[in-house]
């Protein structure tokens, strides 16, 4: 069985500390269990190379969890695997996900002798005060000299990711924020604002709410996030994302244009062959499998209606919109056959533009855009 070229997500789960906010599969864990999590995750990507006929590798996306608090001998041999498995591209982009205070400049040069050639650091705020309320172990400082020792050991495409809407933040403290990390110069940073999901300490914290920005505050932030950036020689080209020309993530791409991706480890998520699949959250079951691969035959294929409504969903989110030309090709008829009364109401609205080969949310679309995503949704009765 051979497929074709693939996005490969590898999940880490492990991290020494847990913020207040973090819903992800996330947690603490002894060097035994780590070890046998990593020699498990090796034998999963051995039986995956072998079931897809070692297919080829676009990007490779090494995530968590923290990758890089645990040894860097964990991350050679993850990386030694995948390259011996799968046949990745000259050109891929390979990341790892890194929290400040857990590198050192002897990590680091081994990422990049291992063939990783991006970085991903979880700053999220410049702010003492901020940090702490969000649980975060480490300092700006800390941050900074990690930072520079990245560009020492030869990472030419550092991301940074902040977080806005935070408790106690303002205006002022949050522009403090995107002007320090944009004046340091990496070529890509993830701005999002914080959202409070069900199972976090902040979710049980009822006095949180008193301490949050208002929604006018969060709006504007978000405005000042492209206006300041922008200043600084970033384009924003997906909802929360911006980079300057050339580095936009080339992983994050696939998954809004439907790429196939491979996910391993405990509580990936996959989509091959039409279908999507996840992995076991408990780290029991998941050292206990025995076939990964599984799951792919007894996975359900997608219906029409759900891939048009991930194709408009995923798509939507790139500042550029989803073609046209791109949607005729994969369903066989036109966007206009399917959605002309959704598309002419949200245009009419001010929430979407369309152009001859594009359709896209407007700056006030994007506010708001799960309401307006959520007119996508289709019925069984559409198609």
């Amino acid at each position: 069985m051979k497929t074709k070229a693939l996005e490969l997500y590898v999940h880490i789960p492990f991290c020494i500390s847990k913020c207040k906010y973090c819903d992800f599969c996330s947690f603490q864990a002894s060097e035994e269990l780590i070890c046998r999590y990593m020699e498990k995750l090796t034998e999963e990507l051995r039986q995956w190379a072998l079931k897809l006929g070692h297919p080829g590798v676009s990007t490779v996306f090494v995530g968590g969890g923290t990758p890089s608090s645990v040894k860097k001998e964990h991350i050679e041999r993850l990386c030694h695997v995948i390259f011996e498995e799968f046949l990745v591209s000259d050109d891929a982009e390979i990341t790892i996900e890194a929290n400040p205070g857990t590198v050192n400049p002897d990590k680091l040069l081994s990422y990049r002798k291992s063939g990783i050639n991006r970085i991903s650091f979880g700053l999220q705020t410049t702010i003492p005060e901020e940090l702490s309320y969000l649980g975060r172990i480490h300092t700006y400082e800390e941050f900074y000299q990690g930072f520079q020792w990245a560009r020492e050991a030869g990472f030419e495409n550092i991301n940074v990711d902040l977080m806005s809407a935070i408790p106690k933040q303002t205006i002022r403290s949050y522009e403090e924020s995107l002007r320090k990390t944009a004046g340091l110069g990496p070529e890509h940073i993830s701005a999002y604002s914080l959202i409070i999901e069900e199972g976090t300490p902040f979710y049980e914290d009822k006095y949180l709410e008193a301490d949050l920005p208002s929604e006018d505050e969060e709006v504007r932030m978000y405005q000042m996030t492209g206006e300041i950036l922008s200043e600084y020689g970033y384009q924003q080209y997906e909802v929360s994302n911006y980079a300057k020309k050339g580095y936009e993530s080339h992983h994050n791409l696939g998954y809004w244009s439907a790429v196939p991706y491979l996910g391993v480890g405990l509580n990936a998520s996959s989509y091959l062959e039409g279908k999507r699949f996840d992995h076991p959250s408990d780290m029991k079951e998941y050292l206990l499998t025995e076939d990964f691969c599984k799951v792919l035959e007894t996975a359900p294929v997608l219906s029409v209606k759900e891939q048009m409504e991930e194709f408009m969903f995923l798509g939507l989110r790139k500042t550029q919109g989803v073609s046209k030309e791109a949607f005729g090709q994969q369903f066989s008829c036109t966007m206009a056959s399917v959605y002309k009364d959704v598309i002419n109401q949200s245009v009419k609205s001010g929430y979407m533009e369309e152009t001859e080969a594009f359709l896209r949310l407007t700056k006030e679309g994007i506010l708001i855009s799960n309401q307006v995503l959520c007119e996508f949704l289709l019925s069984d009765e559409t198609l």
